[in-house]
């Protein structure tokens, strides 16, 4: 399985909907069933917007978590949060390494030396073509950058370091829920279980 492509799939129609900052395509297709026949033909969206980078940063010595805060408007519509508690994260652009390492320190002040491919997943394929790259890189208490506030244009981020138990305890009462951060923090618990 692995996700590597067995069936077929025929693009009969490609159209750019919108190319911004994002991108929207529309597609007309035809993708081979399961049982061997091709299906009628039917119209797709894809929101791209790029792949994603996001860095877990764990701290051994306080068994801690250093985490961001920012607002964040699709999060704010339909009476959501607004502002949420994340990993850092950043759109790949030259290099998933180089990009993770930029996005640690414009975001929190840390230096990322060594970063360790955690997991690889999309969040939302159904309409989205976005790949998300979590990474774990491993960082120390640095008394001058908590409660700090970073960001660069116009990000205004805040900078939190949490202790790794509570953090689970934000994931169950809601506190934390950005997706990838979660997905991050399972599998970091994975990680220092094996360790």
């Amino acid at each position: 399985l692995k996700g590597k492509r067995t069936l077929k799939v025929q693009i009969k129609d490609s159209k750019r909907e919108y190319d911004g900052f994002f991108k929207v395509d529309k597609v007309v297709l035809q993708h081979e069933k399961f049982d061997g026949s091709m299906s009628k033909e039917i119209d797709r969206l894809n929101f791209n917007r790029g792949d994603t980078i996001a860095v877990i940063l764990y701290n051994k010595t306080n068994e801690s978590v250093v985490l961001v805060r920012q607002f964040r408007y699709p999060a704010y519509v339909d009476d959501g949060p607004g502002w949420l508690i994340e990993c850092v994260a950043g759109i790949k652009d030259d290099g998933e390494v180089l990009v993770a390492k930029k996005e640690v320190l414009e975001e929190t002040g840390y230096k990322a030396e060594e970063l360790k491919l955690l997991t690889r997943f999309y969040p939302s394929p159904g309409g989205c073509s976005e790949r998300i790259s979590v990474y774990l890189a491993y960082v120390e208490t640095r008394e001058e950058i908590k409660d700090k506030y970073f960001g660069i244009d116009n990000e205004d981020i805040q900078v939190i370091e949490i202790p790794l138990v509570k953090a689970f305890e934000m994931i169950m009462n809601g506190e934390i829920c950005d997706g990838k951060t979660i997905i991050g923090l399972f599998h970091l618990r994975d990680e220092l279980e094996k360790s």
